[in-house]
């Protein structure tokens, strides 16, 4: 994962409409402007380059000023590389190169700046805080304090410089908490853009449960109606124009329920699922029962069992062969029960793999605080039953 420059704010999160996927959306601008704000604190530097520059001339001062050009190459390549979101996090083995070599120059800046060089510890505590990540990381900001406070008091000719223990913690542990706090915004991002491809992937499950219990219905009914009105061209034309043009009338209808779903106007009514179940069994040959009122159907309930009622009619249409349907129909219950072919597999009698349709009841029913049940019917075939929940029991 890439790591970007802290404190520079949160990246939108943008879904792709082709694929549904959440991607952050990059800003350039602050990937450049952002490190190179942290490049800015190499010109602290300029003191034990300075303390070096005017010591006595000969290899010792050659070196110190090399030293601390080095060390403000290192530190701006970490802050540029490691905090400007252009490269991988480091290995251990690269943290440990680049930290020991920062300690290194250090040391060696101190050859003609003395405890000025000392300085560079602030660097060497803030990439090590950039490098590590982790609250680890805080060790060496801690160890780099008891340098600047221990060794000036050793060495011979060396100042107390305890002054730059307040900046080396207040660089590392402010550094630390900014990072901290980029990183939580970051798992923010990514828990956005993992809600928003959730939704993006309900709509697409709510959108196909739809397109299932419309079409699965309509065409259900075309086909038995379409196959009735063949067996009866030569019977009986005048029935099967009359079956073609309710063929016809159904199209419309399906096509109409699909135009009303994309616009989200579509209605299901349970008084307009009865009549199309009649008009279904009476066309394939079943003999049903089917009740004639919903007046004592609670207004919550009708939308649920409107259509466990188209689903159950397209489950005996299509697939069990039934020549005998009952609808039964209470206040909190509604129940088709046929004596087709009955469902096959799992335990308790209910099938092992049950399609779109169920799927997509199931969560209807639950939404209405209801629940669906899946069995054996007295007839011998199939029972497909939605119960309302007794907020008492």
């Amino acid at each position: 994962m890439r790591r970007g420059w802290p404190g520079w704010g949160r990246q939108p999160v943008a879904v792709s409409e082709s694929d549904g996927v959440a991607r952050p959306q990059h800003r350039p601008v602050m990937r450049v402007v952002g490190p190179a704000m942290g490049v800015v604190w190499v010109v602290f530097l300029v003191q034990p380059w300075l303390a070096a520059w005017r010591s006595h001339v000969g290899l010792a001062r050659d070196v110190s000023l090399a030293a601390v050009a080095g060390l403000a190459v290192s530190f701006a390549w970490t802050v540029v590389t490691r905090g400007g979101g252009r490269g991988e996090r480091m290995g251990s083995r690269g943290v440990v190169l680049v930290l020991g070599g920062q300690a290194v120059l250090v040391g060696l800046s101190t050859l003609a700046a003395a405890e000025q060089g000392l300085v560079g510890l602030v660097f060497l505590s803030v990439s090590a805080v950039f490098l590590i990540g982790q609250p680890r990381a805080l060790l060496v900001p801690l160890g780099a304090s008891a340098v600047v406070v221990g060794l000036p008091r050793v060495v011979p000719g060396w100042f107390t410089i305890d002054g730059l223990v307040l900046s080396v913690l207040l660089a590392s542990f402010a550094v630390f908490g900014f990072t901290q706090l980029v990183q939580r915004n970051r798992q923010l991002q990514l828990a956005q853009a993992e809600v928003a491809v959730l939704a993006v992937e309900r709509e697409r499950e709510r959108i196909a449960r739809d397109m299932h219990d419309i079409l699965g219905h309509s065409l259900t009914v075309i086909a038995v109606k379409a196959e009735l009105a063949g067996k009866l061209f030569e019977l009986d034309p005048e029935r099967s124009r009359a079956e073609m043009a309710q063929v016809q009338a159904l199209a419309r209808g399906a096509l109409a329920d699909v135009r009303g779903m994309v616009s989200a106007t579509r209605a299901v009514t349970l008084a307009g699922e009865l009549a199309g179940a009649r008009q279904a069994f009476d066309a394939a040959g079943v003999q049903a029962q089917v009740p004639g009122s919903v007046d004592d159907v609670p207004e919550h309930l009708r939308e649920l069992f409107a259509w466990a009622l188209r689903e159950g009619t397209t489950n005996v249409l299509r697939h069990a062969a039934a020549s005998r349907v009952e609808v039964t129909m209470t206040a909190d219950s509604l129940v088709v029960d046929d004596d087709g072919h009955g469902p096959s597999g799992g335990a308790g009698g209910e099938p092992t793999a049950p399609g779109n349709g169920l799927h997509g009841l199931t969560e209807r029913a639950r939404a209405a605080r209801a629940r669906l049940e899946v069995s054996r019917s007295p007839l011998g075939g199939y029972r497909l039953a939605v119960i309302a929940r007794n907020e008492g029991r």
